[in-house]
């Protein structure tokens, strides 16, 4: 019966807030709590359960990021679509991994990103001089309190990230956000506000394509009164996210979210070995 998972809406609240502040949508955090809750249920029931809360969180994530109009949709898009054969492609590698390797792989990976983040966060980005970017896409538009965004990318850069990106969040039912919002921001020159909002667009596609293929081959078993108590939660908890990125600098923002990967990578490989 689904009145013994209604301690999960506040377990998803708690992950849609924090997913959604930091862009991430959630599932960084999700999967490392469902792998200690549920030791020994299989790495494609994890990963299927986490990817449908994370389209919710990110659904509603960017609800609330569009009334902001922090979304980049024009490169959203293009990222989206990028993210698409990669997230296909990870749904279905992951009924081919075994537990161990599943969580070995996901810890150390976890571990990277917040090394990466901690030593990148706060430093200036580079932008290019006008001549060198004949081949870049020019953004510039204003969000809801009036701040000016101007920015300029290499969408070939963008890209390949978009399809790595779309691989590894449906392999390890992560989401995606803890590699595109560093990069968005460290290597294609995404204010950090414009990035987390940017990051939740693309991920409410990517994650709704991983999950339907999850559907199709029948990877969700009996993960479905889960997903839903963990959906109602993160769904309220990503206007809450919304809100409080108002309040949150930057660089705090990418901090938090290093030191949140840092201490859920190293409990996940110290299971694994």
């Amino acid at each position: 019966m689904i009145v013994q998972y209604l301690w999960l809406i506040p377990l998803g609240t708690i992950v849609g807030a924090f997913g959604t502040l930091i862009g991430a949508g959630g599932g960084f955090l999700l999967v490392p709590v469902l792998i200690l809750l549920y030791p020994n249920e299989k790495a494609q029931i994890i990963t299927s359960i986490s990817l449908a809360v994370v389209f919710f969180n990110a659904l509603s994530g960017s609800i609330a990021y569009a009334k902001m109009k922090r979304i980049d949709y024009k490169s959203g898009l293009i990222f989206m679509a990028a993210t698409i054969p990669g997230s296909i492609l990870g749904a279905i590698t992951t009924n081919y991994m075994p537990r161990k390797v599943f969580d070995a792989v996901f810890g150390v990976i976890m571990i990277v990103a917040a090394l990466y983040l901690f030593i990148t966060a706060g430093k200036t980005r580079v932008v290019k001089s006008e001549s060198s970017v004949s081949k870049r896409i020019q953004i510039h538009f204003a969000d809801a309190d009036g701040n000016i965004h101007k920015y300029s990318y290499n969408p070939v850069v963008g890209i390949v990230i978009s399809v790595f990106v779309g691989y590894v969040s449906s392999l390890l039912g992560i989401g995606g956000g803890i590699i595109h919002v560093p990069a968005l921001s460290s290597l294609l020159n995404f204010p950090v506000h414009v990035a987390t909002a940017t990051s939740h667009f693309i991920l409410a596609g990517m994650s709704l394509t991983g999950t339907i293929v999850h559907i199709a081959t029948g990877a969700f078993g009996h993960g479905v009164r889960r997903t839903i108590c963990l959906s109602i939660g993160v769904v309220i908890g990503a206007q809450i996210g919304a809100l409080l990125s108002n309040r949150m600098k930057g660089t705090f923002i990418i901090r938090a979210l290093a030191a949140a990967l840092a201490l859920a990578g190293i409990r996940i490989l110290f299971m694994a070995l």
